[in-house]
């Protein structure tokens, strides 16, 4: 839980000032919850809008949160529900998901490295992040916590697709756990619809 709250405060830093600075520090971000309080990506010719609930928000300093955007040439419109709607370049935004997909990367790593998630032996992804692929030993995996992982990878392959412009009743993000000493898959869990079932 700790990872998906740094993924997505690390998102709206880079977000907010443009990348090219991680100085502010939030203490929540929140995830859309439903179709209006999700992120909505328009790419142009040669702009792209992103707009963003105002759940996103909450606790914030709106007029402070404009202001770091517009000092990176980003122009913000505030909008009658709250949200914000941010018009950038194409490269602004490939920026920012460069920055976003550093984050996931680093994300991975650091789940390898844990000592957290004693069963996982690799994690591997593909491009989009659509899927990830947890290598595990079966007897530790099962007799543990570390499911856990696929739920930070669930939240940042959703993220990482939204922000990227797929729409929200498309993205879908598989979750492969294989045992390390056979390569069978012992799991599989796609989300979002896993959140549905719980």
């Amino acid at each position: 839980m700790k990872k998906i709250t740094y993924l997505l405060l690390a998102l709206l830093i880079t977000l907010q000032a443009g990348c090219s600075s991680n100085n502010q520090e939030k203490e929540t971000s929140k995830s859309p919850k439903s179709k209006e309080e999700s992120v909505a990506v328009d790419k142009g010719l040669f702009n792209v809008k992103l707009t963003l609930p105002a759940s996103m928000f909450e606790g914030d300093d709106i007029n402070k949160v404009i202001a770091n955007a517009e000092k990176e040439g980003i122009k913000v419109t505030k909008n009658s529900d709250g949200s914000l709607t941010y018009k950038m370049s194409k490269s602004q935004h490939k920026k920012i998901m460069k920055g976003l997909r550093e984050e996931v990367i680093k994300t991975v790593n650091e789940t390898k490295e844990s000592k957290d998630f004693a069963s996982l032996k690799d994690i591997t992804y593909n491009n989009d992040f659509s899927e990830f692929t947890l290598i595990v030993d079966k007897a530790a995996y099962e007799n543990s916590m570390d499911g856990l992982a696929a739920f930070t990878f669930g939240m940042s392959g959703m993220m990482y697709q939204l922000y990227n412009g797929v729409d929200p009743d498309e993205y879908k993000v598989t979750i492969l756990v294989k045992d390390q000493a056979t390569q069978k898959e012992i799991d599989k869990i796609i989300y979002p619809d896993a959140l549905n079932d719980k």
